[in-house]
């Protein structure tokens, strides 16, 4: 069989991304569509309009929820590697694999779903670099030495003028104010 009469097997094929949207804000609503793609366009200001606009012009967030719909919604099995690689549009679905009933979805599964997400995500930065997480602990190291003083920092003669101001009449009185390029040209 053919590659296009197994490409013709895809539920998105000849499905607008509008209808798309339409059918899963129908069956899912915003905050669960929220809730499992993390994508702020169902979340902030949400509807169909402007999350298909946000969808049309953002390739990976389009992707995401069109896969959404495939794994979730038609409850396809999911793709192969290699197949996953590829965007969800292009994928080529086996015959024999046909949609079925949306999977029903609530808000305390996506929880729960977020949370083995986190708890992966965790287990993989500590198995990669053996420090866990970049920005675990991020500028909190108290071994660090603590920055010495410029002197920018010296504004205490200046607080009521609101930062640094040129006195012309005193050249050399500037630098011992705190004011580094006062003398930059002598």
């Amino acid at each position: 069989m053919s590659e296009e009469i197994k490409y013709k097997n895809n539920p998105l094929n000849g499905v607008s991304l509008k209808k798309v949207l339409n059918e899963l804000v129908t069956q899912y609503g915003f905050d669960i569509l929220f809730a499992y793609l993390n994508i702020n366009c169902f979340k902030t200001n949400p509807s169909v309009d402007s999350s298909y606009k946000f969808l049309k012009k953002t390739d990976w967030a389009r992707e995401k929820v069109e896969g959404f719909y495939m794994y979730e919604y038609k409850r396809l099995p999911r793709a192969s590697s290699e197949q996953f690689a590829i965007p969800p549009r292009d994928r080529i679905v086996p015959d024999g694999q046909v949609p079925r009933e949306p999977a029903d979805l609530s808000l305390e599964d996506a929880v729960r779903l977020q949370e083995k997400r986190a708890k992966k995500t965790a287990e993989r930065s500590r198995g990669s670099n053996g420090r866990g997480s970049f920005n675990k602990g991020r500028g909190q190291d108290k071994s660090r030495k603590p920055r010495e003083s410029s002197p920018w920092d010296k504004q205490d003669n200046h607080k009521s003028s609101g930062g640094y101001s040129r006195d012309d009449n005193s050249d050399s009185s500037s630098a011992a104010d705190g004011d580094p390029w006062a003398n930059w040209k002598k």
